[in-house]
């Protein structure tokens, strides 16, 4: 390889480092509006029967999501179905 090559070799990788961390502030600054959203949300003390539970944590682990979310994503559903006609 001559020194041009390098030179132009040189150049990609730059502009390819650029471009990551272009990409990398991108999601510094998603996760950061991620975070600020999450602590909008409202907490609830939720208590269920140990039966329910386990059914809710084994339907999550189907879904790959956490407990939480699993709830959450319940009764968004059911709401979303209630305010259909």
């Amino acid at each position: 390889m001559n020194e041009e090559e390098l030179s132009r070799k040189e150049a990609q990788l730059w502009e390819r480092l650029e471009r990551i961390e272009a990409l990398e502030a991108q999601v510094i600054k998603r996760e950061k509006a991620a975070k600020e959203k999450e602590k909008a949300k409202k907490q609830v003390l939720l208590r269920l029967a140990p039966s329910l539970w386990d059914e809710i944590a084994q339907w999550a682990e189907d879904d790959f999501r956490s407990i939480n979310s699993q709830i959450e994503y319940l009764l968004a559903e059911a709401v979303r179905k209630r305010k259909q006609p």
